[in-house]
């Protein structure tokens, strides 16, 4: 006698492109580890790409939404005129760019910027100040806490990269209500001193840990295409996974060369190694947010989506970034719509938020609703 086995029907879906099958999000979440040897980043990073990219769109999608993407705006608000000689930085007054020194915005000005920030979708606005440090500068810094105060007054997260600070220095900026201090290590400890020689690689490490002891979150990444090799990338990326607490952010910055700067001439990073040093952070700093910074311009809207896929969530948007191009606005808000993607809230990210204890509590984040800003734009860029 003939038995016939019914199989159940299959039923197949098509999901959006920047997702990856339910088989890879039921796995074990991947741990966060303090002790990755550069060996093993090293075999990570070298892996066949596609593979490397899909295992990295696995483990973002264990520990962050895969359809948010932060927005964050930055602000220029005092140009030029630094000591340092960081060779890709048109703001150092040893080079001569098109870049001019000016002093400190007012105070105004900057709020303005950050209100129109939030309007077009932005939940963090960042503030840049082109010093070494902030030795001499009480009234400027007296005046940049005020910045910080009332921007987190309007339910913002508030980043600041002012160059080294003091502990003292770190512990006013948290009462202020920053959320966030970027300080990049820009490149492994090997590579450092042919990009810088104004700053030790120690210092930037001490700037960190005052950061870090204060209470507030540490932004902290690279620069890709300053003559690095891979060997290089491998460096930066066990620097930071092998913090006592990995960074909150880690930003991918890709070269623009600047006239005038020692490293004017130097060819683009190309695309796959912008994209193997996204994934490659991506598993080794998982809950970490990768934002694709500086450079993004220059990418289309297939080399973005897929840096998404690869587990970027966040991006630099708006008008301007310190002194080079950014995407606006409305071209952001369009190019997501498409990939399905919608903006993060302001502190979504949990431990960003547990920095900000009680705080949350007085200045509610923006709400899902103050987010439909980030598909319909307002004004332009």
């Amino acid at each position: 006698m003939l038995r016939f086995t019914v199989l159940a029907p299959v039923r197949y879906s098509r999901g959006l492109a920047t997702h990856v099958s339910q088989a890879v999000n039921a796995s074990a979440k991947t741990p966060t580890r303090h002790d990755w040897t550069k060996t093993e980043i090293k075999e990570i990073y070298d892996a066949p790409l596609l593979d490397l990219v899909y295992r990295a769109a696995g483990v973002h999608r264990q520990h962050h939404d895969p359809t948010k993407i932060q927005l964050c705006t930055l602000m220029n608000i005092k140009t030029g005129g630094c000591s340092e000689d960081c060779s890709y930085c048109s703001q150092s007054s040893r080079y001569s760019t098109p870049t001019k020194a000016s002093r400190l915005v007012d105070i105004e000005p900057v709020l303005e910027a950050a209100r129109k920030a939030k309007e077009n979708g932005s939940t963090r606005f960042c503030m840049g100040a082109a010093w070494r440090d902030l030795a001499g500068r009480k009234r400027g810094f007296e005046k940049i806490l005020t910045m910080v105060s009332e921007v987190r007054g309007m339910g913002m997260e508030v980043c600041t990269t002012l160059g080294m600070l003091s502990p003292e220095q770190a512990r006013q900026l948290k009462e202020a209500g920053l959320t966030a201090y970027n300080h990049n290590l820009d490149t492994s400890r090997e590579f450092y001193p042919s990009v810088i020689t104004t700053r030790s690689y120690d210092e930037r490490l001490d700037t960190i840990s005052a950061v870090r002891e204060a209470g507030i979150s540490v932004c902290s990444g690279g620069i890709l295409g300053l003559g690095e090799s891979d060997a290089d990338r491998v460096g930066l990326i066990w620097e930071v996974s092998n913090m006592p607490e990995h960074p909150e952010s880690f930003p991918v910055n890709a070269l623009v060369p600047i006239p005038g700067t020692p490293l004017e001439n130097n060819e683009p990073v190309a695309y796959h190694t912008l994209l193997r040093t996204i994934a490659t952070a991506r598993i080794v700093l998982p809950t970490t947010i990768i934002r694709l910074a500086a450079g993004r311009q220059t990418l289309d809207e297939f080399k973005q989506a897929m840096c998404f896929m690869a587990g970027a969530n966040a991006v630099f948007t708006g008008e301007q970034m310190l002194t080079t191009p950014c995407s606006p606005w409305d071209e952001d808000k369009t190019m997501m719509n498409r990939w399905g993607l919608d903006g993060m809230r302001s502190f979504e990210q949990a431990s960003v938020a547990k920095k900000e204890g009680s705080r949350l509590s007085a200045t509610a984040p923006l709400s899902s609703a103050e987010h439909h800003s980030t598909t319909e734009p307002t004004g332009s860029a």
